[in-house]
């Protein structure tokens, strides 16, 4: 096995992303870091690196434990890296998920453009007045 890997494909065969282009762009993006100082996507990664990867507003860290030229299965990837987010960052995580579930169900947030039209109608037909009883005219 290699001793030393580009990030980009690093992070493709540890299965961070699904292609390595994307892998790629993350990294050109400003969003990938090897311990701490941003990471282009030729750096090259050896065990014992720390990685972070910011997914706003999650900052997630793994340590490269193992490394290996070709792609791998699901189940050999804890073999290759450890996943050590802070316990803050994934109390973050598990607000997003709540908050994912309290979302309203869809067709019931901003109106399709048959129901806007529907409410405008509505809207229109109905006259605006004020009322006598309230006195609104005689106070002012």
């Amino acid at each position: 096995m290699a001793q030393e890997i580009r990030i980009d494909k690093w992070l493709w065969t540890v299965r961070l992303f699904k292609t390595r282009s994307l892998a790629t762009e993350a990294c050109k993006k400003g969003k990938v870091f090897v311990d701490n100082t941003p990471a282009k996507p030729s750096r090259t990664v050896k065990i014992g690196d720390i990685i972070q990867i910011h997914r706003n507003p999650v900052v997630y860290s793994f340590k490269v434990l193992n490394i290996s030229p070709n792609r791998m299965g699901a189940k050999l990837v804890p073999e290759f890296m450890a996943h050590i987010t802070t316990p803050d960052q994934l109390a973050l995580i598990e607000l997003l998920k709540l908050d994912k579930r309290n979302n309203r169900a869809k067709g019931t947030g901003r109106p399709t453009k048959k129901e806007r039209r529907s409410l405008d109608e509505f809207i229109n037909e109905q006259p605006f007045f004020i009322d006598e009883e309230w006195g609104f005219d005689s106070e002012i």
